[in-house]
């Protein structure tokens, strides 16, 4: 049985639903950092984990508060309601400041980054070989990856699927971004913005009894890719939350150290001081999605000016995402001591 939770407690739930809802929108940036950080990514994986046959058996029984309770729902509804909530607002505002304020922006998230390596490092204290070159392997993979080539769009179905279960890993993975992970796969515009339009569209109509894209054949393919990628995605949250919890039970301290490493070597995915380079066609026109946004093809980095005042800012920026962090630090604190004292009391 999980403890009970107080209204702070499911408030706060909320919080950081909403901020892994913001982060897994940022190419780059992995919503897993949060639930790491945040105290409750055990929690999470464990919680998906409940998600089996079991589950489903109780599910189709109509035994609903068994399965409730099973699946630990009160922490997952609250959870998924801040993910969901932040797509419509936070994720928004994000969008605003990104096309505004861009280094800021990067540099808020290179800090809270930062600090989620001390918030994980400092509580570590099992280095031994095998820890120290699965955190060298980690660091490896996580710099090959800020620096690898996108691929060109890939509209093929089981593509789509793996693509699908690829995506959830910045949910599920911390230092992994599922949306920086399908730029480099090439579907980032078709699976996160023209599938995405495509379903708000359909609804939309569907809401004013307007049938009328049953008919538009290009409308009902992209409506069959998001539908694939759905199921891909479904599938490798489960999956992964499956894998995730054996090794997290049978093998911690090497895991922690991996994802360590991986947090590290993805700063390099979220490094400030880069210009974006948008995908062009031969001409050099430079190309647009659904939205009517250029089109991410990667990132150049550059060391910053420090003459620049601008670069002064950004450095202010990087200190306030590791603030975020300490606070996050010292609420987990606080919430251990108080679960503390009521056991003891």
């Amino acid at each position: 049985m999980h403890q009970p939770r107080t209204f702070l407690d499911n408030f706060f739930l909320v919080i950081k639903g909403l901020c892994m809802g913001a982060a897994n929108k940022v190419p780059g940036v992995s919503g897993g950092i949060v639930a790491f950080v945040g105290g409750f990514y055990e929690e999470f994986i464990y919680s998906l984990q409940k998600i089996n046959s079991k589950a489903f058996k109780l599910l189709f029984n109509g035994r609903f508060k068994s399965f409730y309770q099973y699946t630990n729902g009160q922490f997952l509804l609250l959870l998924i309601f801040g993910m969901l909530v932040s797509y419509f607002s936070i994720s928004r505002v994000l969008d605003y400041f990104l096309a505004q304020k861009e280094l800021y922006v990067w540099a808020a998230f290179f800090g809270m980054i930062l600090g989620s390596i001390y918030y994980i490092a400092k509580d570590f204290h099992h280095w031994n070989k095998r820890t120290v070159l699965t955190g060298v392997i980690g660091l490896i993979i996580g710099i090959s990856i800020s620096f690898l080539n996108p691929a060109t769009e890939n509209n093929n179905l089981i593509f789509i699927f793996f693509c699908g279960i690829i995506s959830v890993s910045g949910m599920t993975l911390p230092g992994l971004s599922g949306s920086f992970i399908l730029i480099l796969l090439g579907n980032y515009v078709l699976l996160l913005v023209d599938s995405v339009n495509a379903l708000y569209d359909t609804l939309s109509e569907v809401f004013v009894g307007d049938f009328s894209f049953v008919n538009n054949a290009n409308r009902m393919e992209t409506l069959k890719i998001l539908a694939v990628f759905t199921l891909g995605s479904a599938t490798g949250l489960v999956t992964f939350s499956h894998l995730l919890s054996y090794v997290l039970k049978h093998f911690k301290e090497i895991t922690t150290a991996a994802i360590l490493g991986f947090i590290t070597g993805s700063l390099g995915v979220v490094w400030p001081w880069k210009r974006t380079i948008y995908k062009a066609d031969e001409l050099g026109n430079v190309l647009l999605d659904s939205n009517g946004d250029k089109i991410v093809l990667n990132y150049q980095r550059y060391f910053p000016d420090f003459n620049s005042l601008e670069t002064w800012w950004a450095i202010l920026f990087v200190v306030l995402g590791i603030l975020i962090l300490l606070v996050l630090d010292w609420y987990g604190k606080n919430r251990n001591e108080r679960k503390q004292v009521r056991t003891a009391g």
